[in-house]
């Protein structure tokens, strides 16, 4: 395991974030470099792949100092999902391991959220994005019952401390912050040993 593709796709990440761009440019200058990370599977530290018996975890890969952007790892275990959910901010997902089904949400005629367009399946490599001018709300769950899947996300924010909204099942908002799983995050800038 070697972290270099990813302190590349952290280094890269932050000289695009040198300069200004709206929305639209910053997610289509960022998706060739998330599908270049998640066309590999030969990175990701195994601490930052570990499953809950319960629930998803959102694991801490690396937050810019500016809280410009963040880079997590979403580990699934079989059948898990989450609520209907918002972000507030845009997002790239890139399929890792396994795969996912995004159901996006929309408000109906009287302003109930109810699911909108079809299904979508995330296959490893794959890259979609979220934000509140594409389409926001969601509910995303891992497409399997036997096995774990994990996904990489690029957020334009430090997204474990953005204030969200999640969804009940009988349609009641809950305001929420979702934190990290994990207590550290990963070293990527001890080289000592390809450099040794």
């Amino acid at each position: 395991m070697s972290t270099v593709p990813l302190r590349a796709f952290v280094a890269a990440l932050t000289r695009e974030f040198e300069h200004e761009a709206d929305e639209a440019s910053r997610l289509a200058a960022v998706r060739p470099y998330l599908a270049r990370l998640v066309a590999r599977d030969d990175w990701l530290p195994d601490e930052m792949a570990q499953p809950h018996p319960q629930h998803y975890r959102q694991y801490l890969l690396h937050a810019d100092p500016l809280e410009r952007f963040s880079v997590v790892s979403f580990v699934w275990g079989p059948g898990q999902r989450t609520p209907v959910h918002d972000h507030t901010v845009w997002g790239l997902i890139g399929m890792l391991r396994g795969e996912e089904i995004a159901q996006d949400f929309a408000p109906d005629a009287a302003g109930r959220l109810v699911p909108h367009g079809a299904p979508k399946r995330l296959r490893p490599g794959d890259v979609a994005a979220v934000s509140p001018t594409l389409g926001d709300v969601h509910q995303v769950s891992n497409a399997f019952g036997d096995r774990t899947s994990i996904s990489i996300h690029v957020y334009g924010a430090n997204i474990g401390a953005v204030r969200r909204h999640a969804w009940t099942e009988d349609g009641q908002v809950k305001p929420f912050v979702s934190g990290y799983s994990n207590p550290w995050v990963v070293n990527l800038w001890d080289r000592s040993k390809e450099t040794a």
